[in-house]
């Protein structure tokens, strides 16, 4: 697994230098915070070497951040196995977010309409740093789809919705973005980079981007980024499904067409609340 497939496992490493410019930058509540996002879908249960593995910090160091995130109510420890999970202080904090998510409400039923009459796995997604956080999920009534959950994280450089979300950001923020992926991986950053430019000139000709055996060899999957405005930064929906059983022409006849329409009516109605 190169350190790039890597981003959709782990929390990416603030930037050393980050801290030593910007005195603002509190380096301990980062510390804390990379702790906390080490806890993924699949990833219930985490020990201090666990963690200190996927901060890429001191044991020790580790050690004193769940120390004080277990007082604070952050993470609860489990006796009977030595780690931990997250406690409801985070529980209560994600909540509120995804209760005051307007875009999530009005984008679930149409989501869903998609995921049914496709067969495939539509899902809402914003970024976090070098990955994207799905914050809403939508399968079919099909036997197989993807395991995909709220929660779940993909690579921003290899996965629709990641591309998608590289498409409609802000060209300042895009060259930032790539900038670090290219810091992340120079061995892999050709193929990487190559890839990212075919999906932004796929954007401009068809209004989507697509993945197609890249972020996994055996899924397939387009995405629509789109801005939802009221001061949220940009999301995306993708929607995918086992190569197998989706072809990259069923995604692009048949499925592209409908997933542009839901985005339209999800901004249209963003614009209509607001």
């Amino acid at each position: 697994m190169t350190k790039l497939a890597q981003t959709s496992a782990q929390p990416a490493a603030v930037k050393p230098h980050v801290g030593k410019q910007d005195r603002h930058f509190v380096t301990a509540l980062s510390r804390g915070l990379d702790v906390l996002s080490c806890f993924r879908s699949g990833s219930r249960l985490l020990g201090n070497q666990d963690i200190s593995e996927r901060c890429r910090l001191p044991k020790s160091t580790v050690s004193r951040l769940t120390y004080t995130l277990t007082k604070l109510g952050y993470l609860h420890y489990v006796k009977e196995s030595g780690k931990y999970r997250l406690g409801t202080a985070t529980l209560a904090l994600g909540s509120a977010v995804l209760g005051r998510f307007e875009v999530r409400d009005l984008a679930r039923p149409l989501m869903q309409e998609l995921a049914d009459l496709t067969g495939t796995s539509v899902s809402l997604g914003a970024r976090q740093r070098l990955s994207m956080v799905y914050v809403e999920v939508c399968k079919g009534n099909a036997v197989l789809s993807l395991n995909s959950e709220v929660g779940m994280r993909l690579p921003l450089a290899t996965s629709a919705i990641g591309r998608a979300y590289l498409a409609v950001c802000s060209d300042t923020e895009r060259a930032d973005l790539l900038e670090q992926i290219r810091e992340l991986d120079h061995l892999a950053w050709p193929g990487i980079k190559q890839g990212i430019e075919k999906s932004l000139t796929m954007w401009s000709e068809s209004g989507v981007c697509g993945s197609f055996g890249e972020w996994q060899p055996d899924v397939n999957g387009i995405a629509c980024g789109f801005r939802p405005g009221n001061g949220l930064p940009p999301m995306a929906i993708n929607c995918g499904a086992p190569a197998f059983k989706v072809s990259e022409e069923y995604l692009m006849t048949e499925v592209r067409p409908r997933l542009i329409d839901i985005v339209r009516r999800i901004e249209e109605g963003l614009g209509q609340a607001r």
